[in-house]
């Protein structure tokens, strides 16, 4: 339109017009630029459920051993299938390294790998004349409800 109100093709917005561009832009969302080479993603990890603490498995491996060995119940239910296994092939308990009931049982500190999904305790078994033994215990982090997966006998 001119001053005097007239129509003026000259002054019509074409579709391409730098301020028809303007608007069209607004109303777009705001987008990263894209480099010039990708570079590869980095592939994060699937989440893993949370695992147990190390306060969780050493009452656990408190309550598992009690002051003389494990009872027939956690026996079956709490030891993993590889020492059910390595168990009915050996005459010494593998859950004790030993062939006795020791006189009593101490679980040590629990430290917790969890990239490696595992937590482990130094077991200490005495015996008569203040003697005594060690091994160790590894429990896996995601089992529900917590087993023995492994123990490594210290000789």
């Amino acid at each position: 339109m001119d001053r005097a109100g007239g129509y003026r093709p000259d002054m019509m917005l074409k579709p391409y017009s730098l301020g028809a561009l303007l608007l069209t832009s607004l109303a777009l969302p705001l987008v990263p630029p894209v480099p010039a080479v990708a570079a590869p993603a980095a592939v994060a990890p699937a989440a893993a459920p949370a695992g147990h603490t190390a306060d969780q498995i050493s009452r656990f491996l408190v309550r598992f051993y009690g002051k003389h060995g494990p009872s027939a119940h956690a026996r079956r239910h709490h030891v993993s299938q590889v020492l059910l296994e390595r168990q009915t092939n050996t005459l010494s308990d593998v859950l004790l390294c030993a062939q006795d009931r020791p006189q009593d049982i101490g679980i040590g500190p629990v430290t917790v790998a969890q990239a490696a999904g595992v937590g482990w305790a130094t077991v200490t078994t005495h015996w008569a004349a203040d003697r005594t033994d060690t091994f160790t215990v590894y429990v896996r982090l995601d089992t529900r409800p917590l087993r023995v997966e492994d123990v490594i006998c210290a000789g």
